[in-house]
């Protein structure tokens, strides 16, 4: 029977996810809000029916019986849920492949994600196999006396290797997304911040326990992708570096390869770390078994130490951005396409020594914000949004070029990706700031105030890429 995927997402990666199917001669349906009924990923298949109906208005994107309903209703035998949403939650995936319709799972196998998406998890097995991670604890500590004993010893550690200003964090063991963090400074202050941050944790999540790392400052921050197949076969498609990033830690630009010395003067070989953090990625991989796209986040300080992150058991936003340094038979890679086949049983394919790194490139998230106002929101209308073409080019969105856009309030104003490249960081940096200069975005809000984008803050920070 011929597959056919249900996109369970919105905006750029329901498109993306479309065109991959289309590729692969698979049929696809897709599921939109009301919010989003002008979005490109919905109107393209509201006006293009000839193979059935394509597009299926649902309460929300998270409502999992909502998804799953269009899912039988359209006899779909697959579902991807791009990113965000239901991307990463182990229990969505189970429900998907154990019921008594069972679909396919575009994505790792639903116990690679609960495993690696609980970072305590992570943590362990990656110490258990020398990969190195953040000092700190490696499972929550209720007891305050042996909390504190643990973070005089953090502090100690951190003096004794001279680092300036010296400093711990005390987080939510339940938390997440930036949420139940505070920093200590001085071990007399600890008590006090253990204790908020329990009552915290109690109110919040239900659970007291804490986590106590070194807090890093001085770093930057890099990711592995990594491509694998449920025949135990892993490859991986070089590194990139995901640094600047707004004050919620929300990422603006990316670029690859991870590091490179015509950017800045490192006080460690480049790609000796590089390879390292590759290496390491890999060794987790064939640990847990890993049978889909993932990627590796890893935190480089600036003496070139290398510690896991986390591991994202997705399609990031960013792939691409790999995929055009990499080479296979002299192509581009489309990493989402082989996310999809790799997850309905294919094999690789081919070799780590078939894929071959040249050049670079860099990823522009353009934005509806204003970035001098903590990157607020901007919501409006759009009504003219013009890319240039370039053969170096390629951008991604869902915001319509022949009509007014009214950008929905209830989602990240997340406008477009644009994605440049080169046989150079030079060049691809050069080329970044010719397609800033092209590209038109008019609009207004309600109170007829123009439009805000982060178009100059991206410009402003394209030469900190990749330093220090």
């Amino acid at each position: 029977m011929k597959e056919k995927v249900l996109i369970a997402n919105r905006g750029e990666i329901a498109l993306r996810i479309m065109n991959a199917c289309t590729d692969l001669g698979l049929d696809y349906v897709v599921v939109y809000t009301e919010a989003d009924a002008d979005s490109e990923h919905v109107r393209h298949n509201l006006n293009h029916q000839e193979h059935g109906k394509r597009a299926f208005r649902v309460s929300s994107y998270t409502d999992p019986n909502d998804i799953l309903a269009v899912a039988d209703h359209a006899e779909c035998t697959a579902i991807h849920p791009g990113y965000g949403f239901f991307s990463e939650d182990f229990r969505f995936a189970r429900r998907v492949t154990v019921r008594d319709r069972p679909l396919t799972f575009i994505g790792p196998n639903w116990e690679v994600i609960k495993d690696l998406g609980d970072k305590i998890n992570t943590k362990r097995v990656a110490n258990s196999l020398g990969i190195p991670t953040i000092p700190g604890t490696d499972g929550p500590i209720y007891n305050e006396m042996e909390a504190e004993e643990y973070a005089e010893q953090l502090m100690a550690d951190q003096k004794a290797q001279k680092i300036k200003n010296p400093s711990i964090l005390v987080k939510a063991a339940a938390g997440g997304g930036g949420m139940g963090i505070e920093e200590v400074r001085e071990v007399e202050q600890f008590r006090r911040v253990y204790r908020q941050v329990v009552n915290y944790a109690k109110r919040q999540f239900g659970d007291g326990g804490v986590l106590i790392e070194q807090c890093l400052r001085d770093y930057n921050h890099l990711e592995v992708q990594l491509l694998c197949s449920r025949h135990g076969e892993r490859i991986h498609f070089g590194t990139r570096n995901c640094t600047i990033q707004s004050t919620g830690r929300q990422k603006r630009l990316e670029a690859a390869p991870g590091f490179d010395e015509s950017c800045f003067s490192y006080a460690f070989n480049a790609q000796e770390v590089l390879e390292r953090i590759v290496d390491y990625s890999l060794k987790l991989a064939a640990h847990v078994r890993y049978d889909n796209v993932g990627t590796w986040e890893w935190i480089i300080a600036r003496d070139g130490q290398p510690y896991l992150l986390e591991v994202n058991t997705r399609i990031q936003v960013e792939n691409d951005v790999s995929a055009r340094i990499s080479h296979i038979n002299g192509k581009h890679p489309n990493l989402l396409r082989e996310q999809i086949r790799l997850a309905l049983g294919d094999r690789i394919g081919y070799s780590q020594s078939g894929i071959e790194f040249k050049g670079s490139s860099i990823e522009f998230r353009i934005i509806a914000e204003d970035t001098h106002r903590g990157f607020a929101p901007w919501i409006g209308t759009i009504n003219r949004f013009d890319f240039p073409k370039h053969d170096w080019l390629a951008v991604y969105t869902h915001v319509p070029f022949d009509r007014p856009y009214v950008i929905p309030s209830e989602y990240d104003p997340n406008l477009a990706l644009a994605i440049v490249w080169g046989d150079s960081m030079a060049e691809a940096k050069a080329r970044g700031r010719q397609l800033l200069q092209e590209i038109t975005i008019a609009g207004e809000n309600v109170a007829g105030a123009p439009i805000s984008t982060n178009l100059p803050y991206l410009e402003a920070h394209l030469d900190k890429l990749l330093t220090f």
